[in-house]
């Protein structure tokens, strides 16, 4: 069957819609908010949201896949409010330790240089969680139109904030990331105000909630430390690099910018398609249908359609970072460089991890997980050893590329022992 007329195009048309409106307006926002804030700004930023980055794993130990494959709403509903508390319990957690860190000055790497700005990362660490679960939970019973109407609330809502609180000299210092805490709790509402439609049960006992956290046990087993390795390498430029090399926010803000526009759009992608795939594969595993064909249609469409757009950002990357951003920021275009042939593979990858999940494949991906760290760890260590922050990111990007290729070979090992099993 045609890609363009199976059962994944509607659904990831409507995704994918809502996530190309979100990021059209943090993309507007980005020509204004580059003119109001520094690279320095920019830089101090990065490193307060990488901290987020991690430790959004641990606040739901990835309980918020669970929902999508539960076998009833009951026990969806029972694996979610299981979530919902272990995220709160954990944001609290981090609140209690950041005031503890600033009080006795003692914030690690460069966290220092924002100070008390900390406290906000456990506030930003229970929205991001309580997103995720909520989405997970309306991607189960297909309102996908509620995820999008979320996803554009976080841009829109987040946009707005920080350039309001930009335009201000009281909340300037502050404003990226308290505009971006304001604008993931502004996604939350739309959930909030649509779960009573979802019409989950209501009753759920104690036990429950642990029965099916018991049950979904190999999502903080496995995933969950996949996921912490992965984010923990993927963030070792602004929590370790950048500490090392003692290279000034400024720079940390023009790699920013170029990892901004080269891996949030990929990654916007990436979350529709694993959304619609994770739900389309694990529906064909329970009708016991083969998966090789409709993956392989998928992949092929979706690289038609990425090379040439692929091609013609890395062309005119600078003078594309220049008009539209500013001269100031031109220098992000050998960050760009250096990470967009990573980021033409990643395309792929991360669209087909509902496969590893699907297939209850996890230990897999976390062998992948802790082999690309060490290759990371060895690629930044050759650049600081030569004091070349360029020549790191030259090196991280080009193993996260080699890693990337090898986890789609994998994939395709995978469907084709399932497709065998059932010819």
């Amino acid at each position: 069957m045609n890609l363009l007329k199976s059962r994944l195009l509607k659904p990831l048309a409507t995704l994918l819609s809502g996530s190309v409106l979100a990021q059209g307006i943090t993309l507007v926002s980005y020509l204004i908010l580059t003119r109001i804030y520094t690279p320095d700004d920019f830089g101090a930023f990065n490193i307060f949201y990488s901290y987020i980055e991690i430790l959004i794993i641990l606040s739901t130990c990835k309980y918020e896949l669970a929902p999508v494959i539960s076998d009833s709403d009951r026990e969806a509903s029972a694996v979610s409010r299981f979530a919902l508390r272990l995220n709160a319990t954990v944001s609290i957690a981090i609140l209690v330790i950041a005031v503890i860190l600033n009080l006795f000055h003692c914030l690690p790497g460069k966290l220092d240089s924002i100070g008390w700005v900390t406290v906000l990362i456990p506030f930003m660490v229970f929205f991001c969680g309580t997103t995720r679960v909520y989405a997970a939970l309306f991607n189960r019973f297909k309102k996908f139109s509620q995820i999008v109407w979320s996803d554009t609330s976080i841009s829109a809502g987040g946009a707005l904030f920080k350039i309001g609180l930009g335009l201000t000299r009281l909340f300037h210092i502050i404003g990226l990331p308290l505009g971006t805490v304001l604008g993931q709790a502004a996604g939350n509402i739309n959930y909030l105000v649509n779960l009573k439609k979802l019409q989950l049960p209501k009753d759920i006992s104690r036990e429950e909630r642990r029965s099916a956290a018991r049950k979904f046990c190999k999502f903080p087993l496995f995933t969950a430390p996949k996921d912490f390795v992965d984010t923990l390498s993927g963030n070792l430029p602004f929590i370790w690099l950048a500490v090392a090399i003692a290279v000034p926010d400024s720079e940390i803000g023009l790699f920013g910018l170029a990892l901004t526009f080269t891996y949030r759009p990929v990654n916007v992608f990436n979350i529709a398609a694993e959304r619609v795939l994770y739900v389309d594969i694990d529906s064909r595993l329970r009708e016991k249908k083969m998966l090789g064909s409709s993956v392989a249609k998928f992949l092929l469409t979706l690289n038609l359609l990425a090379i040439p757009i692929f091609i013609v950002l890395y062309l005119f990357a600078e003078p594309l970072f220049s008009f539209v951003f500013g001269a100031k920021w031109a220098g992000s275009a050998p960050y760009f460089h250096a990470l967009l042939p990573w980021m033409w593979i990643l395309l792929s990858t991360n669209s087909l991890l509902a496969i590893p999940y699907a297939l209850s494949k996890q230990q897999g991906e976390f062998v992948f997980s802790l082999i690309l760290l060490v290759l990371r760890v060895t690629a930044l260590s050759v650049g600081i050893v030569n004091n070349n922050f360029l020549l790191a990111i030259r090196l991280y990007a080009a193993v996260s590329a080699v890693v990337a290729f090898l986890r789609i070979a994998w994939y395709a090992i995978l469907i084709h022992h399932h497709d065998k099993g059932l010819r």
